[in-house]
């Protein structure tokens, strides 16, 4: 399968390091970014680590990184990555800002996961913008950078050459809404699918939250079951049929379910549907009718009804500014 093609400007993706690194942020971004990916050809990323600190860097976990080059790398980067910042309260070095405010007045896009957002803050990146971190942090953002207009339940905000993700996890989402933004949805369910996960979650922050986690027994009879509704989205889902697939009466369905995924039965499937419908809409020229109903709305009109409600535009809107390389 071949993949539409980024933009030149695209393809320097350089990913921040430093003495303390989020291990983990920092390795969604090589994951996703710096493996080499074949299957999409030569148009992929170029991908580089750039040490804001004199080296040894000593990341969390006792683990030692030795990266590319210095801060020099930001200079030339298209995409700069900020991982998990060491601290909310951190000082962020002077040269930092300067580098970042640099990036972004040539037009460089800047991530920043979960409390990496503080660095674009400090930068003054944000001022007057939307932006989004881990929900621990939340009310801290908001009350050291008052201009920002903090969005707490999602996972993700793009504000076109700036973006922010919510906690570490939600990195990944971002990660594979912008490989979504430069190369199209087959692509971005292509990378999804070599790392096990939903290429596109809908939702915010409020489902993670407070769940607890399944029994052993519970997950295995709820996993089939979703893979089985993603099978067969377009057909209407009975709760009493459901239950009765799973092995469960009806009120410990809904309530296992709920555990698992965070959302009622019928929450979930529209949020798997409009995923559906958008990667129809991205990869394909079908009617919208074609698709309402390979995605199990039924009708256009409830498709348009559910697109406006979820997602702020319509299916016919989506699809021109997917087309025109326009955030969605």
């Amino acid at each position: 399968m071949s993949y539409p093609s980024a933009q030149p400007s695209q393809y320097s993706v350089v990913v921040l390091a430093y003495d303390e690194l989020c291990t983990f942020e920092f390795g969604l971004a090589v994951e996703v970014f710096g493996l080499p990916r074949p299957e999409m050809g030569s148009a992929w990323y170029q991908f580089a680590v750039a040490a804001i600190d004199e080296g040894p860097l000593r990341a969390m976990g006792g683990v030692r990184v030795e990266a590319d080059g210095g801060i020099e790398l930001l200079a030339d980067a298209d995409t700069i990555v900020v991982p998990g910042w060491r601290g909310v309260g951190t000082h962020v070095p002077l040269r930092l800002i300067e580098a970042l405010q640099d990036a972004s007045r040539r037009g460089a896009r800047i991530l920043s996961i979960c409390s990496g957002v503080f660095v674009l803050a400090a930068a003054g990146l944000l001022t007057n913008k939307r932006a989004t971190t881990h929900w621990r942090y939340t009310e801290q953002l908001k009350s050291m950078y008052p201009k920002i207009s903090v969005v707490e339940d999602v996972l993700y905000v793009d504000e076109g050459n700036i973006l922010t993700s919510a906690g570490s996890a939600a990195g990944l989402d971002l990660c594979l809404h912008l490989i979504r933004r430069d190369f199209g949805a087959a692509a971005a369910n292509s990378v999804a699918r070599r790392l096990v996960v939903p290429s596109h979650r809908e939702g915010g922050q409020a489902q993670l939250l407070n769940r607890p986690v399944p029994l052993s027994h519970e997950s295995s009879r709820i996993s089939p079951l979703l893979d089985y509704i993603r099978d067969h989205i377009a057909t209407a889902h009975r709760t009493d049929d459901l239950a009765r697939r799973a092995g469960m009466s009806k009120r410990t369905f809904l309530r296992r379910f709920e555990d698992f995924t965070g959302a009622t039965p019928s929450r979930w499937i529209l949020a798997e549907r409009l995923g559906r419908a958008r990667e129809l809409l991205e990869a394909s020229e079908m009617s919208i009718e074609r698709i309402a109903e390979l995605a199990g709305f039924g009708s256009a009109t409830a498709l348009r009804h559910h697109f406006r409600t979820r997602i702020g535009t319509t299916p016919l809107t989506y699809r021109e500014r997917v087309a025109a390389g326009q955030s969605v």
